[in-house]
């Protein structure tokens, strides 16, 4: 496995940063904090005119054939520049979803209009429950003759607000084993029976809760085989985990570069702040979590693209490495610019903000550890 990003990998990086910093600076992140829609349209499509929501989609599909660790590059960036926007949702949750599980004709149909940036998707899994595994799954689809009946709520919906299609994780049938039974819907989000109620998080970031009351879904809309559909959802809850990596170990990034510019330039008694062993330690500590986080994050990365047993320890691993990381990162920059840090006029809380719901998202960090805990355990009782 190689480390070292390829040579359209860093142009990649560079194209994106210099992008991300033209038109996302943080006049336009708090900007969007109170928008209605939580992003703009037109650096969306703007986006989609550099292929970055086909960037994981085969040349067929009006995509450019990159691979997972690629999309990870970019979205390391996105975390850099704090870009809000439902990309992750309708790129890492559905264009996977509709590239590994669509029929033909849905991926003919949806696929391209997702890599010019025409359709928005997310990823209805969590319920009440606030479960991330198949038992969390309680929303019923009845099958009928030639479509499906889905009843529930699922919460923390995504930017469910302005999507397009909603991929619905639903039981479709009763079963001792909790894995047994789930089904991946497609559903149009203005369909009729679904009701939004949009919540803002700290960070600016759109969450819904959306309500299926006996929504009508054609059994074309179906992902996958019917019943049999978790192993499908599992996978998207890696990647989207992994997409979660990058942007917290980009945001960390940021942080720890404004915290070692700002320890150099801050004077206080007649000297730069950052020449005290506390600051520079703090700064160093930054500096060995963060590349630690991307190495992990990298490792996670090929593991999901490539699909080895190893992703089951890698992407739990990762995700609370990185979360960890940013979220300490960000409190410790605060601490480095001292009382300005503390101001909402300063950027480094957009930073912290946004470390604390990434370590929520499928779950945080002590949940992840667990994870680990018991895929070690099963493989030590397996030899």
């Amino acid at each position: 496995m190689e480390f070292t990003l390829n040579e359209e990998q860093q142009m990649l990086k560079g194209i994106a940063r210099d992008f991300l910093e033209n038109r996302c600076p943080k006049a336009h992140v708090r900007d969007m904090l109170t928008d209605e829609k939580g992003y703009s349209p037109e650096l969306w499509q703007d986006m989609a005119e550099l292929g970055w929501q086909g960037l994981m989609l085969p040349e067929e599909y009006g995509g450019t054939g990159g691979d997972f660790v690629d999309m990870v590059v970019l979205i390391e960036e996105m975390g850099r520049a704090l870009l809000p926007g439902p990309f992750i949702p309708t790129v890492v949750y559905g264009g996977v979803a509709i590239l590994q599980a669509g029929t033909s004709e849905k991926k003919n149909e949806l696929l391209p209009r997702i890599a010019q940036g025409e359709l928005s998707l997310t990823l209805a899994l969590q319920e009440s429950s606030e479960r991330f595994d198949a038992e969390g799954v309680a929303a019923e689809a009845v099958e009928k003759e030639d479509h499906y009946i889905l009843s529930g709520t699922k919460i923390l919906v995504p930017y469910a607000h302005v999507a397009d299609y909603i991929l619905c994780v639903c039981r479709s049938r009763s079963s001792s084993d909790a894995e047994d039974g789930i089904s991946l819907f497609l559903v149009d989000a203005e369909g009729e029976g679904i009701s939004c109620i949009t919540r803002t998080t700290f960070d600016g970031r759109k969450l819904c809760d959306v309500k299926l009351g006996e929504v009508k879904v054609s059994k074309a809309n179906l992902l996958g085989e019917p019943h049999g559909c978790w192993p499908l959802v599992k996978r998207l809850v890696d990647h989207g985990s992994v997409a979660m990596c990058a942007e917290a170990i980009g945001g960390a990034q940021m942080a720890m570069e404004m915290s070692i510019s700002y320890a150099k330039e801050r004077i206080q008694f007649g000297r730069p702040i950052g020449t005290n062993q506390a600051i520079k330690h703090k700064c160093a500590n930054m500096f060995v979590d963060v590349e630690c986080g991307r190495s992990i994050m990298y490792w996670a990365a090929w593991a999901v693209d490539e699909g080895v047993p190893e992703a089951s320890l890698a992407v739990p691993m990762a995700k609370s490495w990185c979360c960890d990381t940013y979220r300490r990162v960000a409190a410790d920059s605060i601490q480095v610019h001292g009382g300005i840090g503390f101001t909402w006029d300063h950027d480094i809380p957009l930073y912290f903000k946004r470390a604390k719901t990434l370590e929520y998202t499928f779950g945080d960090c002590d949940y992840q550890r667990e994870i680990v805990v018991r895929e070690l355990e099963r493989q030590l009782a397996s030899g």
